[in-house]
């Protein structure tokens, strides 16, 4: 069980937003290789990191932040934010990127990440936000008809690496992860998923290592790490026995 530590960029910061607005973004630190070297030598083993300028925007827009990000760590870290090409996907594998994570784009172009996934293998993971069970896009600000284990359901074969589920309606405000309706899409489907969204306290670490979520590959904290609700060493320590 992985418990990835989060880096959100806006305009070159490391903030944290609230259910998905990025009006209401709070900044945590405007050094994010410093942040992220923080987190590295707390002993995190895998880094998370969103643009989301680039989610928004449909590219790539906090580049020079996430190239000193590279630069900074020995750790695997994984992407997402504005990836909506083979050409984006390649560049960032090249830079460094271990695992790229395509969101809207599995949603408006499946035949893509089918794509993506025979051209590099083992590196390209689906990012699957979710309000009221219907799947999100466009840095959150759209709706699908989609539900998660739907879109899940496409790329069943694809050989996608991972599913990053994120209740948007738990984002940054310190819930509680929604783990009933992320083992439900890790039942649903054989690839390997990630929870994400509300992670806000070390019972949630506790509930992560139960039996029933034994199927989980990790989960990921942002807000709860940044403003110590969390004890790094505790987390991993716990993550480690179970």
């Amino acid at each position: 069980m992985i418990l990835f530590p989060a880096i959100d960029l806006k305009d070159g910061q490391c903030v944290r937003l609230k259910l998905g607005e990025m009006s209401q973004a709070t900044v945590f630190n405007d050094d994010p290789a410093a942040q992220a070297k923080t987190f590295e030598d707390q002993g995190f083993a895998y880094l998370h990191v969103v643009d989301l300028n680039g989610a928004f925007a449909g590219r790539p827009v906090n580049g020079e932040a996430v190239d000193a990000i590279l630069g900074a760590l020995t750790i695997p870290v994984q992407l997402g934010g504005g990836i909506r090409d083979l050409a984006t996907i390649e560049t960032w594998l090249e830079k460094g990127i271990t695992r790229v994570i395509l969101g809207t784009i599995a949603v408006r172009d499946p035949a893509l990440v089918n794509e993506a996934c025979r051209n590099f293998p083992g590196r390209i993971a689906v990012g699957i936000d979710a309000k009221a069970g219907k799947v999100a896009v466009e840095g959150w600000a759209e709706s699908s008809e989609l539900t998660a284990i739907q879109l899940a359901g496409r790329f069943e074969d694809a050989g996608v690496s991972a599913i990053i589920y994120t209740d948007i309606e738990r984002d940054g405000i310190l819930k509680g992860l929604n783990l009933p309706a992320t083992a439900e899409l890790a039942r649903a489907t054989s690839i390997p998923v990630i929870a994400s969204g509300g992670l806000a306290s070390i019972d949630d670490i506790k509930e992560l290592i139960k039996p029933e979520y034994a199927m989980l590959e990790g989960a990921i904290s942002g807000r709860a790490l940044y403003d110590g609700r969390i004890d790094p060493g505790e987390a991993l320590a716990l993550l480690k026995q179970g």
